[in-house]
Protein backbone atom coordinates (compact mmCIF):
# COMPACT_ATOMS: atom_id res chain seq x y z
CA UNK A 1 0.00 0.00 0.00
CA UNK A 2 1.32 3.36 -0.77
CA UNK A 3 2.02 5.71 1.85
CA UNK A 4 2.63 9.52 2.05
CA UNK A 5 6.06 8.69 3.72
CA UNK A 6 7.17 6.38 0.82
CA UNK A 7 6.36 8.65 -1.87
CA UNK A 8 7.79 11.58 -0.05
CA UNK A 9 11.15 9.28 0.30
CA UNK A 10 14.45 10.39 -1.89
CA UNK A 11 14.54 7.74 -4.90
CA UNK A 12 17.41 5.15 -4.86
CA UNK A 13 20.84 6.35 -6.05
CA UNK A 14 21.24 3.54 -9.12
CA UNK A 15 23.81 1.20 -8.49
CA UNK A 16 26.98 0.89 -10.39
CA UNK A 17 27.10 -1.47 -13.03
CA UNK A 18 29.83 -4.37 -12.36
CA UNK A 19 32.67 -5.13 -14.62
CA UNK A 20 33.79 -9.04 -14.40
CA UNK A 21 37.12 -9.36 -13.99
CA UNK A 22 37.86 -11.15 -17.54
CA UNK A 23 36.56 -8.13 -19.11
CA UNK A 24 38.57 -5.49 -16.54
CA UNK A 25 41.58 -7.93 -17.67
CA UNK A 26 41.23 -7.20 -21.21
CA UNK A 27 44.00 -4.75 -22.64
CA UNK A 28 43.39 -2.07 -25.31
CA UNK A 29 44.07 -3.60 -29.04
CA UNK A 30 46.94 -3.23 -30.70
CA UNK A 31 47.78 -2.89 -34.46
CA UNK A 32 44.93 -3.87 -36.14
CA UNK A 33 42.26 -1.12 -36.94
CA UNK A 34 42.86 0.71 -33.74
CA UNK A 35 44.35 4.02 -32.76
CA UNK A 36 47.82 2.83 -33.48
CA UNK A 37 47.24 3.38 -36.88
CA UNK A 38 47.62 7.37 -38.06
CA UNK A 39 45.38 9.45 -39.57
CA UNK A 40 45.27 8.49 -43.64
CA UNK A 41 45.16 10.32 -46.56
CA UNK A 42 41.41 9.69 -48.47
CA UNK A 43 43.73 7.93 -51.63
CA UNK A 44 45.99 5.94 -49.08
CA UNK A 45 46.51 2.68 -50.35
CA UNK A 46 46.10 0.15 -47.25
CA UNK A 47 48.99 -3.02 -47.36
CA UNK A 48 47.39 -3.86 -43.84
CA UNK A 49 45.31 -6.95 -43.27
CA UNK A 50 45.10 -10.63 -45.34
CA UNK A 51 41.87 -9.32 -47.25
CA UNK A 52 41.18 -11.89 -50.10
CA UNK A 53 40.08 -10.40 -53.65
CA UNK A 54 36.86 -10.22 -54.35
CA UNK A 55 37.53 -11.48 -58.14
CA UNK A 56 38.51 -14.68 -56.94
CA UNK A 57 35.88 -15.28 -54.46
CA UNK A 58 32.94 -17.55 -56.28
CA UNK A 59 30.09 -15.08 -56.10
CA UNK A 60 27.52 -16.16 -58.53
CA UNK A 61 28.40 -20.08 -58.00
CA UNK A 62 27.55 -19.11 -54.12
CA UNK A 63 24.36 -17.49 -55.17
CA UNK A 64 23.36 -20.60 -57.20
CA UNK A 65 24.01 -23.03 -54.33
CA UNK A 66 21.92 -20.43 -52.34
CA UNK A 67 19.30 -21.05 -54.38
CA UNK A 68 19.14 -24.73 -54.41
CA UNK A 69 19.65 -24.99 -50.71
CA UNK A 70 16.45 -22.51 -50.26
CA UNK A 71 14.32 -24.63 -52.29
CA UNK A 72 14.50 -27.79 -50.77
CA UNK A 73 11.16 -28.67 -49.20
CA UNK A 74 10.84 -27.88 -45.33
CA UNK A 75 14.00 -25.41 -45.60
CA UNK A 76 16.50 -27.21 -43.38
CA UNK A 77 18.77 -24.53 -43.70
CA UNK A 78 16.88 -22.41 -41.80
CA UNK A 79 16.76 -24.78 -38.68
CA UNK A 80 18.66 -25.66 -35.65
CA UNK A 81 21.59 -28.28 -36.67
CA UNK A 82 24.31 -30.06 -34.60
CA UNK A 83 26.85 -28.72 -32.42
CA UNK A 84 29.42 -30.42 -34.29
CA UNK A 85 28.21 -29.06 -37.66
CA UNK A 86 26.10 -30.65 -40.28
CA UNK A 87 26.30 -33.56 -43.42
CA UNK A 88 28.01 -32.82 -45.98
CA UNK A 89 30.31 -30.26 -45.17
CA UNK A 90 31.69 -31.80 -42.54
CA UNK A 91 32.41 -34.98 -44.58
CA UNK A 92 33.77 -33.08 -47.11
CA UNK A 93 36.38 -31.38 -45.10
CA UNK A 94 36.90 -34.53 -43.10
CA UNK A 95 37.91 -36.35 -46.75
CA UNK A 96 40.12 -33.11 -47.22
CA UNK A 97 41.77 -33.45 -43.83
CA UNK A 98 42.32 -37.07 -44.30
CA UNK A 99 40.55 -38.02 -40.59
CA UNK A 100 36.86 -39.37 -39.59
CA UNK A 101 34.51 -36.74 -39.72
CA UNK A 102 33.94 -37.33 -36.13
CA UNK A 103 37.00 -35.63 -35.52
CA UNK A 104 35.36 -32.30 -37.46
CA UNK A 105 33.68 -29.47 -35.35
CA UNK A 106 32.22 -26.22 -37.48
CA UNK A 107 33.44 -23.31 -35.96
CA UNK A 108 32.44 -19.18 -37.00
CA UNK A 109 36.14 -18.50 -38.59
CA UNK A 110 39.15 -19.70 -37.74
CA UNK A 111 39.71 -17.36 -34.63
CA UNK A 112 36.59 -18.82 -32.86
CA UNK A 113 38.50 -22.49 -33.68
CA UNK A 114 41.27 -21.21 -31.64
CA UNK A 115 39.62 -20.06 -29.13
CA UNK A 116 37.57 -23.16 -28.33
CA UNK A 117 40.91 -24.58 -28.14
CA UNK A 118 42.08 -22.43 -25.57
CA UNK A 119 38.96 -22.46 -23.16
CA UNK A 120 38.97 -26.71 -23.83
CA UNK A 121 42.92 -27.40 -23.24
CA UNK A 122 44.09 -24.67 -20.62
CA UNK A 123 43.35 -23.41 -16.74
CA UNK A 124 43.91 -19.80 -16.00
CA UNK A 125 47.48 -18.86 -15.51
CA UNK A 126 49.04 -21.68 -17.84
CA UNK A 127 52.25 -20.88 -19.47
CA UNK A 128 51.68 -21.27 -23.60
CA UNK A 129 54.28 -21.17 -26.18
CA UNK A 130 54.02 -19.44 -29.04
CA UNK A 131 55.56 -17.43 -32.24
CA UNK A 132 57.89 -14.99 -32.17
CA UNK A 133 56.80 -13.10 -33.75
CA UNK A 134 53.21 -13.72 -33.88
CA UNK A 135 50.00 -13.38 -35.10
CA UNK A 136 48.97 -10.71 -32.36
CA UNK A 137 45.02 -11.34 -32.33
CA UNK A 138 46.01 -14.88 -31.17
CA UNK A 139 47.26 -13.40 -28.10
CA UNK A 140 44.20 -11.41 -27.37
CA UNK A 141 42.53 -15.06 -27.06
CA UNK A 142 45.04 -16.25 -24.49
CA UNK A 143 43.58 -13.41 -22.36
CA UNK A 144 40.48 -15.82 -21.75
CA UNK A 145 42.91 -17.89 -20.05
CA UNK A 146 45.12 -15.30 -18.04
CA UNK A 147 47.88 -17.56 -19.94
CA UNK A 148 51.03 -16.18 -19.84
CA UNK A 149 53.55 -16.69 -22.90
CA UNK A 150 56.80 -18.69 -23.62
CA UNK A 151 57.93 -16.75 -27.05
CA UNK A 152 59.48 -19.51 -29.48
CA UNK A 153 62.11 -17.92 -32.26
CA UNK A 154 60.10 -17.86 -36.16
CA UNK A 155 62.27 -17.76 -38.94
CA UNK A 156 62.71 -18.69 -42.72
CA UNK A 157 61.47 -22.70 -41.69
CA UNK A 158 59.02 -21.43 -39.61
CA UNK A 159 58.96 -22.00 -35.78
CA UNK A 160 62.51 -22.89 -34.45
CA UNK A 161 62.18 -26.30 -33.13
CA UNK A 162 65.68 -26.25 -31.32
CA UNK A 163 64.77 -22.96 -29.87
CA UNK A 164 61.90 -24.57 -28.49
CA UNK A 165 63.59 -27.82 -27.39
CA UNK A 166 66.26 -25.99 -25.50
CA UNK A 167 63.51 -24.20 -23.44
CA UNK A 168 62.03 -27.86 -22.76
CA UNK A 169 65.33 -29.15 -21.71
CA UNK A 170 65.47 -26.02 -19.30
CA UNK A 171 62.59 -26.64 -17.40
CA UNK A 172 59.56 -24.95 -19.56
CA UNK A 173 56.50 -26.82 -18.97
CA UNK A 174 53.87 -25.13 -21.35
CA UNK A 175 50.42 -26.88 -21.85
CA UNK A 176 50.29 -25.33 -24.92
CA UNK A 177 52.05 -23.97 -27.89
CA UNK A 178 50.60 -21.79 -30.63
CA UNK A 179 52.41 -21.61 -34.41
CA UNK A 180 51.22 -20.97 -38.02
CA UNK A 181 52.96 -24.15 -39.72
CA UNK A 182 52.18 -22.84 -42.95
CA UNK A 183 53.24 -19.61 -45.17
CA UNK A 184 53.33 -17.70 -41.37
CA UNK A 185 51.49 -14.40 -40.47
CA UNK A 186 53.38 -12.51 -40.96
CA UNK A 187 57.14 -14.08 -41.51
CA UNK A 188 56.32 -16.05 -44.54
CA UNK A 189 58.07 -19.11 -42.96
CA UNK A 190 56.72 -22.58 -43.92
CA UNK A 191 57.39 -25.48 -41.47
CA UNK A 192 59.73 -28.36 -43.49
CA UNK A 193 58.34 -31.76 -43.00
CA UNK A 194 60.62 -33.22 -40.62
CA UNK A 195 60.02 -30.23 -38.24
CA UNK A 196 56.64 -30.58 -37.91
CA UNK A 197 57.09 -34.40 -36.95
CA UNK A 198 59.80 -32.97 -34.17
CA UNK A 199 57.14 -30.75 -33.00
CA UNK A 200 54.85 -33.33 -32.41
CA UNK A 201 57.21 -35.53 -30.82
CA UNK A 202 58.23 -33.11 -28.73
CA UNK A 203 54.35 -32.36 -27.66
CA UNK A 204 53.87 -35.87 -26.95
CA UNK A 205 56.62 -36.05 -24.80
CA UNK A 206 56.38 -32.94 -23.03
CA UNK A 207 52.42 -33.43 -22.57
CA UNK A 208 51.66 -30.30 -24.25
CA UNK A 209 48.51 -29.50 -27.18
CA UNK A 210 49.72 -27.63 -30.95
CA UNK A 211 47.23 -25.42 -31.73
CA UNK A 212 48.53 -25.56 -35.63
CA UNK A 213 46.55 -22.17 -37.37
CA UNK A 214 46.65 -22.73 -40.85
CA UNK A 215 44.39 -20.52 -42.85
CA UNK A 216 46.73 -19.33 -45.71
CA UNK A 217 47.57 -23.44 -46.34
CA UNK A 218 45.56 -24.00 -49.50
CA UNK A 219 47.28 -20.39 -51.33
CA UNK A 220 50.70 -22.02 -52.14
CA UNK A 221 52.36 -20.54 -55.16
CA UNK A 222 54.91 -23.10 -56.71
CA UNK A 223 54.82 -26.46 -54.42
CA UNK A 224 52.07 -27.56 -51.91
CA UNK A 225 53.23 -27.45 -48.30
CA UNK A 226 53.87 -29.89 -46.55
CA UNK A 227 51.52 -32.98 -45.23
CA UNK A 228 49.18 -32.08 -41.93
CA UNK A 229 49.33 -36.04 -41.39
CA UNK A 230 51.61 -35.29 -38.33
CA UNK A 231 49.40 -33.09 -37.16
CA UNK A 232 46.21 -34.84 -37.89
CA UNK A 233 47.50 -38.26 -36.46
CA UNK A 234 48.20 -36.61 -33.39
CA UNK A 235 46.60 -36.34 -29.89
CA UNK A 236 48.57 -33.37 -29.19
CA UNK A 237 47.48 -31.29 -31.90
CA UNK A 238 44.40 -29.23 -32.91
CA UNK A 239 44.41 -28.14 -36.49
CA UNK A 240 42.26 -25.06 -36.84
CA UNK A 241 41.45 -24.17 -40.33
CA UNK A 242 38.71 -21.77 -42.27
CA UNK A 243 37.32 -20.35 -45.09
CA UNK A 244 38.04 -16.57 -44.69
CA UNK A 245 41.05 -16.61 -47.35
CA UNK A 246 39.25 -18.62 -49.53
CA UNK A 247 34.96 -18.60 -50.09
CA UNK A 248 35.25 -14.98 -47.92
CA UNK A 249 35.86 -13.78 -44.36
CA UNK A 250 32.16 -12.53 -44.40
CA UNK A 251 31.25 -16.25 -44.03
CA UNK A 252 32.67 -16.49 -40.87
CA UNK A 253 33.26 -20.18 -41.14
CA UNK A 254 35.74 -22.61 -40.52
CA UNK A 255 36.85 -25.93 -38.56
CA UNK A 256 38.98 -27.91 -36.28
CA UNK A 257 40.44 -31.19 -36.73
CA UNK A 258 40.05 -31.92 -33.08
CA UNK A 259 42.28 -35.28 -31.31
CA UNK A 260 39.52 -37.77 -29.89
CA UNK A 261 40.39 -37.16 -26.65
CA UNK A 262 39.04 -34.16 -26.51
CA UNK A 263 36.00 -34.27 -28.82
CA UNK A 264 33.47 -34.44 -25.92
CA UNK A 265 34.80 -31.66 -23.76
CA UNK A 266 35.30 -29.19 -26.86
CA UNK A 267 32.00 -30.15 -28.13
CA UNK A 268 30.44 -29.66 -24.58
CA UNK A 269 31.99 -26.30 -24.73
CA UNK A 270 30.28 -25.37 -28.00
CA UNK A 271 27.03 -26.74 -27.01
CA UNK A 272 27.35 -23.95 -23.86
CA UNK A 273 28.07 -20.92 -26.14
CA UNK A 274 26.52 -20.46 -29.76
CA UNK A 275 25.66 -24.47 -29.78
CA UNK A 276 26.03 -24.25 -33.47
CA UNK A 277 27.42 -22.70 -36.42
CA UNK A 278 24.52 -20.61 -38.84
CA UNK A 279 23.01 -23.62 -40.31
CA UNK A 280 22.18 -21.75 -43.40
CA UNK A 281 25.92 -20.73 -44.01
CA UNK A 282 26.84 -24.15 -43.53
CA UNK A 283 24.55 -25.84 -45.97
CA UNK A 284 25.49 -22.96 -48.85
CA UNK A 285 29.38 -23.90 -48.42
CA UNK A 286 28.66 -27.84 -48.17
CA UNK A 287 26.13 -27.36 -50.90
CA UNK A 288 28.69 -25.16 -53.10
CA UNK A 289 31.75 -27.72 -52.31
CA UNK A 290 29.76 -30.83 -53.18
CA UNK A 291 27.48 -30.00 -56.41
CA UNK A 292 30.78 -29.52 -58.48
CA UNK A 293 33.67 -31.48 -56.74
CA UNK A 294 36.46 -29.58 -58.87
CA UNK A 295 34.81 -25.88 -58.04
CA UNK A 296 36.89 -25.28 -54.94
CA UNK A 297 40.15 -26.68 -56.43
CA UNK A 298 39.64 -24.00 -59.49
CA UNK A 299 38.95 -21.40 -57.27
CA UNK A 300 41.81 -21.89 -55.47
CA UNK A 301 43.74 -22.34 -58.67
CA UNK A 302 42.67 -18.75 -59.92
CA UNK A 303 43.52 -17.35 -56.67
CA UNK A 304 47.25 -18.68 -56.57
CA UNK A 305 47.90 -17.44 -60.04
CA UNK A 306 46.56 -13.83 -58.73
CA UNK A 307 48.52 -13.73 -55.39
CA UNK A 308 51.29 -15.21 -56.55
CA UNK A 309 51.69 -12.17 -59.81
CA UNK A 310 50.91 -9.69 -57.37
CA UNK A 311 53.74 -11.20 -54.68
CA UNK A 312 56.15 -10.95 -57.74
CA UNK A 313 54.88 -7.41 -58.64
CA UNK A 314 55.58 -5.82 -55.37
CA UNK A 315 58.83 -7.52 -54.38
CA UNK A 316 60.17 -6.53 -57.93
CA UNK A 317 58.49 -2.73 -57.39
CA UNK A 318 59.99 -2.25 -53.41
CA UNK A 319 63.38 -2.99 -55.63
CA UNK A 320 63.11 -0.72 -58.15
CA UNK A 321 61.27 1.87 -55.99
CA UNK A 322 64.08 1.77 -53.26
CA UNK A 323 67.22 -0.35 -54.77
CA UNK A 324 68.82 -2.28 -51.85
CA UNK A 325 66.84 -0.99 -49.18
CA UNK A 326 64.97 -4.16 -48.31
CA UNK A 327 65.60 -7.42 -47.81
CA UNK A 328 62.65 -9.45 -49.14
CA UNK A 329 62.33 -12.92 -50.50
CA UNK A 330 59.45 -13.75 -52.27
CA UNK A 331 57.16 -15.69 -50.42
CA UNK A 332 56.26 -19.54 -50.91
CA UNK A 333 52.12 -18.58 -50.61
CA UNK A 334 50.12 -16.66 -48.44
CA UNK A 335 48.84 -13.12 -48.16
CA UNK A 336 52.00 -11.18 -46.88
CA UNK A 337 55.46 -9.84 -47.79
CA UNK A 338 57.96 -9.71 -44.90
CA UNK A 339 60.43 -7.02 -45.86
CA UNK A 340 63.39 -6.23 -44.23
CA UNK A 341 64.79 -2.80 -43.85
CA UNK A 342 68.94 -3.18 -44.33
CA UNK A 343 70.22 0.43 -42.94
CA UNK A 344 69.89 0.23 -39.47
CA UNK A 345 70.03 4.26 -40.00
CA UNK A 346 66.22 4.48 -41.26
CA UNK A 347 64.07 4.98 -38.26
CA UNK A 348 61.06 2.33 -39.26
CA UNK A 349 58.62 4.43 -36.82
CA UNK A 350 59.55 7.74 -38.61
CA UNK A 351 59.17 5.45 -42.31
CA UNK A 352 55.89 4.18 -41.36
CA UNK A 353 55.03 8.47 -40.26
CA UNK A 354 56.56 9.62 -43.41
CA UNK A 355 55.32 6.62 -45.65
CA UNK A 356 51.63 7.27 -44.40
CA UNK A 357 52.22 11.33 -45.44
CA UNK A 358 52.95 9.95 -49.19
CA UNK A 359 50.08 7.80 -48.39
CA UNK A 360 50.74 4.02 -48.06
CA UNK A 361 49.52 2.56 -44.86
CA UNK A 362 51.07 -1.10 -44.02
CA UNK A 363 51.72 -2.82 -40.81
CA UNK A 364 54.88 -2.00 -38.51
CA UNK A 365 56.89 -4.96 -37.75
CA UNK A 366 57.03 -3.85 -34.58
CA UNK A 367 53.27 -4.60 -33.82
CA UNK A 368 54.06 -8.44 -33.92
CA UNK A 369 56.75 -9.84 -31.06
CA UNK A 370 55.69 -11.32 -28.30
CA UNK A 371 58.93 -11.00 -26.50
CA UNK A 372 62.47 -10.31 -27.12
CA UNK A 373 65.31 -11.82 -29.35
CA UNK A 374 63.87 -10.89 -32.53
CA UNK A 375 64.17 -8.51 -35.74
CA UNK A 376 60.99 -7.60 -36.22
CA UNK A 377 60.45 -4.01 -35.86
CA UNK A 378 63.13 -4.06 -38.66
CA UNK A 379 60.49 -5.42 -41.02
CA UNK A 380 57.09 -4.10 -42.70
CA UNK A 381 54.17 -6.54 -43.32
CA UNK A 382 52.60 -5.59 -46.55
CA UNK A 383 49.28 -6.88 -47.32
CA UNK A 384 48.84 -7.55 -51.51
CA UNK A 385 46.19 -9.57 -51.85
CA UNK A 386 43.09 -7.46 -52.20
CA UNK A 387 45.42 -4.50 -54.06
CA UNK A 388 45.97 -4.03 -58.03
CA UNK A 389 49.29 -4.08 -59.11
CA UNK A 390 49.14 -0.75 -60.21
CA UNK A 391 48.25 0.24 -57.16
CA UNK A 392 51.27 -2.23 -55.79
CA UNK A 393 53.42 0.18 -57.95
CA UNK A 394 52.29 2.51 -56.48
CA UNK A 395 52.43 2.04 -53.58
CA UNK A 396 56.47 1.09 -53.99
CA UNK A 397 57.11 3.96 -55.43
CA UNK A 398 55.41 5.99 -52.36
CA UNK A 399 57.58 3.93 -49.73
CA UNK A 400 60.89 4.35 -51.84
CA UNK A 401 59.67 8.84 -51.22
CA UNK A 402 59.09 7.94 -48.25
CA UNK A 403 62.63 6.13 -47.86
CA UNK A 404 64.13 9.39 -49.31
CA UNK A 405 62.97 11.84 -46.78
CA UNK A 406 65.00 10.10 -44.23
CA UNK A 407 68.14 9.15 -46.37
CA UNK A 408 68.53 12.22 -48.64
Amino acid sequence: MTTLDTLAAPPLEPAPTRTPALIAALTAPKGFGDATLRDRRTDAIELLGGIPDAAVLPASELAEATARVLSRPGLPALQYSRTEGISPLREWIAEREGVSVDRIVVTNGGFHGLSLAIQSTLERGDLVAVDNPIFPLFLRGLELADASILPIRVGSDGLDIEHLRDELRAGARPAALYTVPDFHNPSQGTLPAEARRELVDLAEHYGFIVYADNPYRELWFGDAPESVDAFNSSDHVIHVNTFTKTLGPGLRLGWIVVPEPLRPAITALRSRQDSHSSTFVQAVVGELVTAEPTLFDSTLQRARRLYRGRAERLVAALEREAPGSFETVLPGGGLFLWPRLTDDAVDPDRLAADASAEGVEYQRGSFFPSGPGTDSDRHLRLAYGHIPEPQLDEAAARLGRALRRQLD
